[in-house]
């Protein structure tokens, strides 16, 4: 373990001696733009002035930066008690942080490729309060680590040994509940759209930071030099058709080919464990996570399935946890249990996960007959003008665009099908969605809040909408609310929950 501060107490210890390496390293992410702003505009004013001192300022800034470090280094301390942590930082402004473990709802274990080589992580202890983690030890030796990771999380529930050492004992390894192999990945990687996803945020960081003109330039010099290419070869209009169609499945499949890329990144080896109370993922090729959470902090689960899934015959299973990420940025937090699995085996870990709430459910209540045309409603409304508006710029074949409001007809009548809602005694559920379908539901136990709203079309189709609120979902696309249900039908659910939650305890 960690040599103990000479001066201080026997039982306070240091970060890794590589530490200040990695908080230099995350402080350079952070200042990179004004530095190198530093030394171009600096060069070029010491030419011009004489200045000499401006060509020292980024030297400077790198070593004040460095100095941050090494003082973080001397002045950040922890110290393992039996009911929590105590984390001492600062040498000016000192603060002390009490932190118990029952207050430590998810620990996270990271190692990056630089980690890996040095042979340290980085541990975070998260909680459900505060938009920040409760302490973030960057960095500690990997073995250190992994034994505080297994110590608090088994102090959390008193299951830990009774000494207060990390290494007084082994990690320990739980039982596997879903490991996915190399194809498995491939698989997610073809059916996620996250390539697509890192195309575009490249775009928009160019159009942000690149000049407006040499974007625009680019692109038709581009167009100009294809339309060139295309009249030397003499191409046919159906030629040139057939062309550009193949451009586009090659674009389409080198967008493939990264999303497949980042899936092995980001899930090669992923392996989902558990452990009386809490569940561990682990995942990564080159950065490595360990992160795990209890199971009474699981607050709602979503089950999704799009076209690619089930032209795969796959599901994906994820889940809401009230950790201290509000706004679901965070790449590190536990939210995929089974980034991709088939439906038989979604359903077996829901069903060993949530043993008191059968799943699947076969008490399904359709929604209200008004869903469907007010489903159509915000395309027709959308559609119609622009499809109007087409056709006196462009002429009559811009009609054509009227069979796309007949597709989506067709869509919310099977999604207005498809929607429904479920409640016993242990679990609220809705499904929605036609061409990409999702399930979510949260056990009654953990729902905070309800809302019971009218809009004027349900005032004038007799319904009404029941929000559920639970802790951890901002943010969330698929919202858990019961939509289009009869208003008698969802006063009922809405007395039936608020008696019910009246009458428990939420558990945290």
């Amino acid at each position: 373990m960690d040599d103990a501060i000479p001066g201080a107490a026997p039982d306070e210890r240091r970060l890794h001696p590589w530490s200040w390496l990695f908080v230099l390293l995350q402080q350079l992410k952070q200042f990179i733009f004004p530095l190198v702003a530093l030394l171009v505009f600096g060069a070029r004013k010491s030419s011009g002035d004489g200045e000499l001192w401006a060509s020292f300022a980024p030297v400077i800034g790198i070593t004040v930066l460095v100095v941050l470090a090494i003082l973080q280094y001397f002045t950040y301390r922890y110290t393992i008690g039996r009911d929590g942590l105590t984390v001492r930082e600062g040498l000016l402004h000192r603060s002390r942080r009490e932190i118990p473990f029952s207050r430590i709802h998810n620990v996270v274990v990271h190692q990056s490729l630089l980690h890996r080589l040095f042979g340290v992580a980085e541990v975070r202890l998260e909680s459900a309060g505060g938009q920040k983690p409760e302490a973030q030890m960057r960095v500690l030796g990997l073995r250190d680590a992994l034994a505080l990771e297994d110590l608090v999380r088994h102090q959390a529930h008193g299951t830990a040994p009774a000494s207060s050492e990390p290494d007084a004992a082994a990690p320990r390894e739980g039982t596997t509940l879903l490991s996915l192999s190399t194809l498995d990945v491939i698989r997610l990687g073809l059916i996620s759209n996250r390539g697509m996803i890192v195309v575009a945020a490249g775009f928009g960081a160019a159009w942000q930071i690149l000049p407006e003109r040499m974007i625009e330039q680019f692109f038709r010099q581009g167009a100009r030099q294809a339309y060139g290419y295309a009249e030397e070869l003499h191409l046919g209009w159906l030629t040139g058709a057939a062309g550009g169609v193949a451009l586009i499945g090659i674009a389409l499949a080198l967008v493939r080919l990264l999303s497949v890329a980042l899936a092995l990144s980001q899930f090669h080896g992923f392996r989902l464990t558990e452990e009386p109370r809490r569940l561990m993922v682990e995942r990564g090729l080159f950065a490595r996570l360990r992160t795990s959470v209890a199971r009474r902090r699981i607050q709602a689960w979503t089950l999704h399935e799009g076209v690619l899934h089930r032209l795969f015959r796959r599901r994906s299973l994820r889940i809401d946890t009230a950790v201290a990420d509000k706004s679901g940025q965070d790449t590190r937090a536990l939210k995929d249990i089974a980034p991709v699995a088939t439906p038989d085996a979604c359903d077996a870990l829901i069903g060993h996960l949530l043993p008191r709430a059968p799943w699947p459910r076969d008490d399904w209540q359709p929604v209200d007959a008004s869903a469907r045309w007010r489903l159509w409603l915000p395309s027709l409304a959308i559609l119609l003008p622009a499809t109007g508006v087409a056709a006196w710029h462009l002429g009559g074949w811009a009609w054509l665009g009227l069979a796309w409001i007949l597709f989506a007809g067709h869509a919310a009548r099977r999604q207005a099908q498809r929607m429904g809602w479920s409640l016993d005694n242990q679990l609220v559920a809705v499904r929605s969605g036609w061409w990409s379908r999702y399930w979510r539901f949260a056990e009654i136990d953990k729902l905070q809040a309800l809302r019971l709203s009218r809009s004027p079309l349900d005032h004038a189709c007799g319904t009404a909408t029941l929000w559920l609120d639970t802790a951890g979902a901002n943010g969330i696309a698929a919202p858990l609310a019961l939509r289009f249900v009869p208003v008698r039908d969802a006063e009922s659910v809405y007395r039936q929950l608020r008696d019910t939650l009246a009458a428990h305890r939420m558990r945290w």
